[in-house]
Order: structure tokens, then sequence, then C-alpha cells
């Protein structure tokens, strides 16, 4: 089993950057698809990004170079760097992991205005 963490939401003006963090405990991250999905309010929530155990990455078309994912083994933590942010990136922000089960973490609110 898994626990997740997410940390580094908040308010940011267009065309800004954020670093979302996912911190994990009670298994190693590197052995799961470790995935970013975001969600607003009456929408369903959506994948942006997923790593797999190979760190091979997968962005959805509209985050593709803007978004990057990455992953620090020795602190079992991974990350978002977003850049160039938009209005329409506002949501909040949720860390998976997916092995044989599924874990969510509890999200963390990103808003894109001015």
């Amino acid at each position: 089993q898994v626990q997740l963490v997410e940390s580094g939401g908040g308010l940011v003006q267009p065309g800004g950057s954020l670093r979302l963090s996912c911190a994990a405990s009670g298994s190693i991250i590197s052995d799961y698809f470790m995935s970013w999905y975001r969600q607003t309010p009456g929408n369903q929530r959506e994948l942006v990004g997923t790593m797999t155990t190979d760190a091979a990455t997968y962005y959805v078309d509209s985050v593709k170079g803007r978004f990057t994912i990455s992953r620090d083994n020795a602190a079992n933590t991974m990350f978002l760097q977003m850049r160039n942010l938009k209005p329409e990136d506002t949501a909040v922000y949720y860390c998976h992991a997916r092995k044989i089960s599924e874990y969510w973490g509890h999200g963390t609110q990103v808003t894109v205005s001015s």
C-alpha cells in the first residue's frame, strides 16, 4: 500500500510556473505507474501525464511542452513542473499510483488568474 501527499499548489498569474510534489510513503514509487490528474468542478478527473516504472513519460496534448513529470527515487517523491500556465490549467491536481491496486492523494489546488 502507498500513501500519497501532494503539495505546491497555489495562485499564479498566467504565464507563470509552479512545481507540484507528490510525497509517497509505504511503498517505493518507482515500482508503480505514477500519474498526475486534475479536476475542475462539475467535470471528471482527467489525466495530465504519466511516468512508467522505467521513467518513460506521457502527457496529454494540452500540456505537452509546458509540463514535465520527474521523480526523485531517493526522496520517494514525484514532481510536476508546470510552466507557461494558462487559466484553463486551474484545477485540483491529484497524484495517482497504480500497480495491482490504485491509490490517490487528496489533491492540491492550482489557480491561474491575473
